[in-house]
């Protein structure tokens, strides 16, 4: 990286691209050190691997150099990457996880409600325990709560408990779930499937860090953390009257979004020998790994199930493959053979929403209300899609 004449405002952005990039190892070319600004040498004797004065007059020192550079680069990104990732089973070292290690670390000690956002099978849990972990309600316990799988007449009693003679069959108090996570971390996921007649009660608990028990009279005080996880889009579900404002505000003061697979690059093949060695032990090593084309098939499919889907796709090769070697059809995806990427209908269907909504904010030069004039929706609902689709565009005046 050539860094002389440099602005303020440059170094400002190059300062946010190394943060960004830790995995990284940088090597700067320079004119002359000693002009250097006192920020920009700051800048290089805190993450740059070295330094040359250009023209380069010592070729072989230089080569010496980025190949010491490339070696930091792998032990950063293996650091990285291990760091959050071996208890836990996120795997991965693509852009979009190590940003997502970078953010867990940063958001651990921060006692506020998270909100994580993502598609089924991105492994949204495995981020919250990791979260947990890593913080200082690490020695509480971590409670899940899976909201869309309780019933709807169960939701309350399972949450906040119930008092004894509170209904029919309440022999004797229950604590609730909420309770149970006393000075750690309560995870609610599927958030998105919860009654809006619920959803005031949670409100209220996020409110005053007191719960009430079914039955009960008397406000109970609660210590925990609330980490809540959705694949729903909150923002349409607000639109739709499903799900309260207030509540989204309320567990979305802080965020991250698990990136789907087809989003990470070479993390399929990486997750794919990494469970294929995890589960290979419970059928005696006689498979020695996947063949080039099954590889190929797995990195063009779309994987709507996320590492769900991959995991049990692995799995259930293990238990077929008649062979030495698992093959795309023992996957199968005998229909991917990387000609072209398969893509589900509703893949399909966002991709051209996409489409459609940057070309006519391109042609309305980001005028939002000129955009919504040409799609032919209202300027909420154009706001909405934006959303859903991770446009952030500001309105031109």
């Amino acid at each position: 990286m050539h860094v002389d004449h440099l602005s303020a405002d440059e170094i400002s952005l190059l300062e946010d691209l190394l943060v960004t990039h830790q995995s990284v190892a940088w090597v700067a070319l320079t004119r002359d050190a000693q002009a250097l600004p006192a920020a920009l040498c700051s800048l290089i004797g805190e993450h740059f691997v070295d330094f040359f004065h250009y023209p380069v007059k010592h070729m072989a020192l230089l080569d010496f150099v980025l190949d010491h550079a490339n070696g930091m680069s792998y032990l950063r990104q293996r650091r990285l990457q291990q760091e959050v990732t071996a208890a836990y089973e996120m795997v991965g070292s693509s852009e979009p996880m190590l940003k997502l290690f970078k953010s867990i670390r940063r958001i651990a000690n921060v006692d506020a409600p998270l909100l994580i956002t993502g598609e089924s099978g991105t492994g949204k849990e495995l981020i919250a325990r990791a979260i947990h972990e890593r913080s200082e309600r690490a020695k509480g316990p971590f409670v899940a709560v899976n909201c869309g799988a309780l019933p709807e007449n169960l939701i309350q009693s399972e949450l906040f408990g119930y008092e004894k003679g509170a209904f029919s069959g309440a022999q004797q108090r229950k604590i609730g779930k909420v309770e149970t996570a006393e000075g750690g971390t309560l995870f609610l996921d599927e958030m998105g499937d919860l009654p809006m007649e619920l959803q005031v009660n949670l409100l209220r608990f996020l409110q005053e860090s007191c719960i009430d028990r079914v039955g009960g009279t008397t406000p109970i005080p609660v210590n925990v953390r609330v980490i809540s996880a959705t694949h729903v889009d909150l923002a349409g579900a607000i639109a739709a009257g499903k799900f309260r404002e207030d509540l989204y505000f309320r567990l979305n003061v802080l965020n991250l979004h698990a990136p789907p697979l087809r989003e990470r690059g070479d993390d399929t093949a990486l997750l794919a020998h990494y469970f294929f060695n995890r589960f290979n032990q419970d059928a005696g090593h006689r498979i020695h790994g996947f063949t080039r084309r099954a590889l190929a098939c797995m990195a063009q499919h779309a994987w709507p199930g996320n590492v769900r889907e991959l995991i049990n796709r692995v799995r259930r090769a293990i238990v077929m493959c008649e062979g030495k070697i698992i093959t795309h059809q023992d996957l199968r995806l005998s229909g991917h053979d990387g000609s072209a990427p398969m893509v589900t209908l509703d893949e399909a269907r966002s991709r051209i929403e996409q489409d459609t909504i940057t070309h006519a904010l391109s042609a309305a030069q980001n005028n939002v209300s000129e955009a919504a004039r040409l799609l032919g929706v209202s300027r909420v609902t154009l706001y909405r899609l934006m959303h859903k689709h991770g446009l952030e565009i500001q309105e031109a005046g």
